[in-house]
């Protein structure tokens, strides 16, 4: 089992990222970070924790909390996407799954670097929030890079147009001096977009087939208010939940679900109408060597079907 570290802003496709990557055989969860994102960084490490007490994890993988903010702006959250609770009105605990975590010191930055550390090149880090907490520990210690196996992460596009402006992605807007940051920081990473994660729509089929233990009653309960205005959140792909998260946790566990190109990625931060947009060198106009493999395809369904039957062996 391949050790990974993965890094949240717990709203509902985040959720259904953890439950894959805590029951997936592949993977072995060292810790969750977490980041104020979709909601803010109470709500994340509370949704975190009510997940990982879900699926029998609760008291082996530690929820570490790390920045309610990101780096130079104020936060965005996206309830409009994701409830109020975050988790699509699904959360019907008491609040007590949290109680122990200390949202107000943030100590994420420094729990990826002493896990990196310990396992050099060993550890997968997967993130699909902002990227706030790795620059963070990249600010602590620049040297991070050579010790991280890989960056996976979901965020940005480069052929299609974002899900919060016309031209960015939300975890590339929320914190994109974060993004820049870690761009430029010589980290062997994987950029999981809205080009493959749109197309990627958990249906009412599948949910349907995947119904019948408390893991699948939850993947329906908390993906029912989005279905009925996925029209309108989608841009058009169609009906059924787009699972960006969970795909980029897909990734990790096999990267043949996508393929990739190398090329040279870089970030606005500094434009009226494009602040978050990410920009891809397709054909070497800026003469920069590749700083990333870009998801440009994805086997869709080979995945979806993955997700079904992982959630479906999950016991009653």
């Amino acid at each position: 089992m391949r050790p990974v570290l993965l890094d949240c802003d717990t709203g509902i496709d985040d959720a259904l990222a953890i439950m894959l990557a805590v029951l997936s055989k592949e993977l072995r969860l060292l810790g969750v970070t977490t980041t104020s994102g979709n909601v803010s960084l109470d709500l994340v490490c509370r949704n975190t924790a009510y997940v990982l007490k879900l699926v029998g994890a609760y008291d082996q993988v530690p929820v570490i909390p790390g920045a309610s903010k990101p780096l130079m702006r104020p936060a965005h959250h996206e309830t409009h996407v994701h409830g109020d609770d975050g988790l699509g009105g699904a959360y019907d605990g008491d609040g007590s799954e949290a109680s122990g975590i200390d949202v107000s010191v943030a100590r994420a930055a420094d729990f990826i670097i002493e896990q990196v550390l310990a396992l050099p090149e060993e550890i997968t880090l997967i993130f699909t929030g902002p990227l706030t907490n790795l620059a963070h520990a990249l600010m602590k210690y620049p040297d991070l890079p050579r010790h991280v196996r890989e960056l996976i992460f979901m965020g940005g596009a480069v052929k299609t147009g974002g899900n919060v402006t016309p031209s960015a992605e939300y975890n590339m807007y929320a914190d994109p001096e974060a993004a820049k940051l870690v761009f430029h920081s010589g980290m062997r990473m994987t950029m999981v977009g809205l080009d493959v994660t749109n197309p990627t729509l958990l249906t009412p089929k599948h949910i349907e087939r995947l119904r019948g233990n408390p893991a699948g009653e939850f993947v329906y309960q908390c993906t029912k208010q989005y279905l009925d205005k996925a029209e309108e959140l989608n841009s058009g792909y169609g009906s059924g939940f787009s699972m960006h998260d969970p795909l980029t946790v897909g990734i990790a566990i096999d990267r043949t679900l996508a393929r990739t190109g190398s090329f040279y990625v870089d970030i606005e931060t500094r434009s009226e109408l494009n602040d978050g947009r990410t920009v891809c060198d397709f054909f070497g106009k800026w003469g920069k060597e590749p700083n990333m493999d870009v998801c440009l395809e994805v086997e869709s369904e080979r995945f979806l079907d993955h997700f079904v039957q992982i959630i479906r062996q999950f016991p009653n």
